[in-house]
């Protein structure tokens, strides 16, 4: 059987996820010390195009989709979150809402998992 290389990228999903995680508490642990700026993590999606993964063809049967349109397009971060008088630039607000992102992340990782462990159990039960 080839390897699944699914299980190794929820698992760097979720290494990520851990790291960002850290850096929001550490950003809402530091909300009142003055001169504090504000940390975050790269991207994941950024993080997974250094990997430069590809869909593998293994049977004539399967589709060959071109990404090449799905790369170019980016978003841009509106970032009005003010710097204080002391220095500080972590907003609280801000941090809640990358908090947020990062239980969606984790929720999403879990569910993919285990969708796809059950099709693996449900292909070897018979």
């Amino acid at each position: 059987m080839d390897p699944l290389y699914l299980f190794d990228l929820a698992s760097r999903q979720a290494q990520w996820a851990s790291v960002r995680q850290a850096a929001i508490t550490g950003n809402i642990a530091n909300a009142n010390t003055p001169g504090f700026k504000s940390m975050d993590v790269e991207p994941f999606s950024s993080v997974l195009d250094k990997t430069h993964l590809s869909m593998a063809r293994t049977t004539d049967g399967h589709v060959d989709v071109p990404l090449t349109g799905a790369r170019s397009t980016k978003t841009q971060g509106t970032d009005s979150w003010e710097v204080s008088a002391s220095g500080n630039s972590v907003s609280l607000d801000q941090e809640m809402l990358k908090a947020a992102d990062v239980n969606r992340t984790f929720t999403l990782n879990t569910n993919i998992v285990r969708a796809f462990n059950r099709m693996i159990l449900t292909s070897i039960k018979g």
